[in-house]
């Protein structure tokens, strides 16, 4: 697997001073923490997942997630586990025969609703179980937290050392966390699960559904959830806590919730100008074709998510894969900045300016940046000079419509 490999060799040429590296589920765990992306979700009692994964049915799509609780009636929890079964062992027969499907298969994931669900699959699949790159852990707290990694832990140690690694993805979307109250003291709480279970944690993510659900409200898509002021509050704390570089988690952004339907009402929030710089009156027309697929806001969330260090995103609908992964590609001009600093991290220098002659360098301060963003050019690659991500958004309609 590997992003943006729908690409024809002269695209990335075009557009790619570096490209995304290829990885699979056995690959390092820094490398597909950043990888995860954007994740998709869709009910486990999808007939037609096998199928799905191996046709590449959804453009650039990387990360799958087959989910056992919300998206699925109570009295569906039965034939939803048995389902994903058959569907998991039809996926591992078609790769037995042809083990070149192999490179189609993005990773794969299953929330669950419980430890004791948890633990059922685990039986259930039993060796299909290494299809699987990890569980997404909800309403995750610190005592049930545990019990959720204990079984983790146990089912990675009693499994054959060529098998992957099965990892936890923590959901914060509990009152506890929320709550201004009890948020420090349950942060705190869960950090020290994690801590204990680090080598079994791909990525925190942030449930901002869950928690806008707990004060009743819910953003409408001209609104981030960075102008909700409570969630804005919870997200800079879990920031705080499990995004320091002295025991960083790579944290993954909140839902984005809303796709294409009708006329938009309120005045579009994407500037004019990214789009008519990178593409000139091209620009014009691929923004308003963004407007239209009631986007505009999650672009802007995502500017924000990175901006605050966040790294992919849960998303509910295909339209959102392509264009939550080619914001988080790397500028050259992020790259160039950042093999800098790492580069003169000697001592000899504390400063220098920037090779593009818009900012001064400073290596102590800006180091911790550096190796964030050369983490990214892995898995997300670094755009030749002159190319902007909407560049990249660009190419792909023409890969989808031409």
């Amino acid at each position: 697997m590997r992003y943006f490999n729908y690409l024809s060799q002269a695209e990335e040429q075009e557009l790619f001073y570096s490209l995304p590296v290829e990885y699979n589920n056995t690959s390092d765990q820094e490398l597909l923490a950043y990888a995860v992306g954007a994740a998709l979700y869709c009910p486990a009692t999808r007939p037609t997942i096998a199928t799905d994964v191996l046709s590449g049915k959804h453009l650039g799509l990387t990360s799958w997630v087959f989910d056992l609780e919300d998206a699925i009636g109570d009295q569906q929890v039965e034939a939803a586990e048995m389902s994903l079964t058959v569907q998991m062992n039809r996926l591992r027969m078609s790769l037995e025969q042809d083990p070149v499907l192999y490179g189609r298969v993005p990773l794969l994931f299953i929330r669950v609703r419980s430890v004791e669900q948890l633990g059922r699959v685990l039986e259930s699949m039993g060796s299909l179980m290494e299809l699987i790159t990890g569980i997404m852990l909800p309403k995750f707290g610190a005592e049930q937290g545990e019990r959720y990694f204990e079984t983790i832990s146990r089912y990675n140690e009693n499994t054959d050392s060529c098998a992957p690694v099965l990892y936890g993805l923590p959901i914060l979307e509990t009152a506890e966390v929320i709550y201004r109250e009890s948020r420090l003291d349950a942060l705190l709480a869960i950090k020290r699960v994690l801590d204990r279970y680090r080598a079994y944690v791909l990525n925190v993510r942030i449930g901002a559904t869950d928690f806008s659900s707990l004060f009743g409200l819910r953003r409408n898509p001209d609104v981030t959830i960075y102008e909700i002021a409570p969630i804005r509050d919870c997200i800079s704390d879990i920031i705080n806590l499990f995004g320091r570089m002295d025991a960083p988690y790579v944290i993954s952004g909140p839902v984005w919730e809303y796709f294409a339907s009708g006329e938009r009402v309120l005045k579009p929030q994407i500037r004019q100008s990214p789009f008519e710089e990178a593409l000139g009156p091209d620009g014009r027309r691929l923004r308003n074709e963004y407007i239209n697929r009631h986007v505009d806001g999650l672009i802007r969330e995502v500017m924000m998510d990175k901006e605050n260090g966040i790294v992919g995103k849960t998303i509910i609908h295909p339209s959102h894969i392509r264009l939550v992964q080619s914001m988080y590609t790397v500028t050259r001009e992020e790259y160039d900045d950042a093999i800098g600093i790492i580069e003169r991290n000697n001592g000899e220098l504390g400063v220098f300016k920037s090779g593009y002659s818009n900012k001064m360098n400073e290596i102590k301060p800006h180091l911790n940046w550096a190796k964030k963003v050369l983490a990214r050019s892995k898995i997300y690659g670094v755009l030749h000079e002159q190319q902007h991500f909407i560049s990249l958004l660009s190419e792909q309609e023409r890969s989808v419509y031409v």
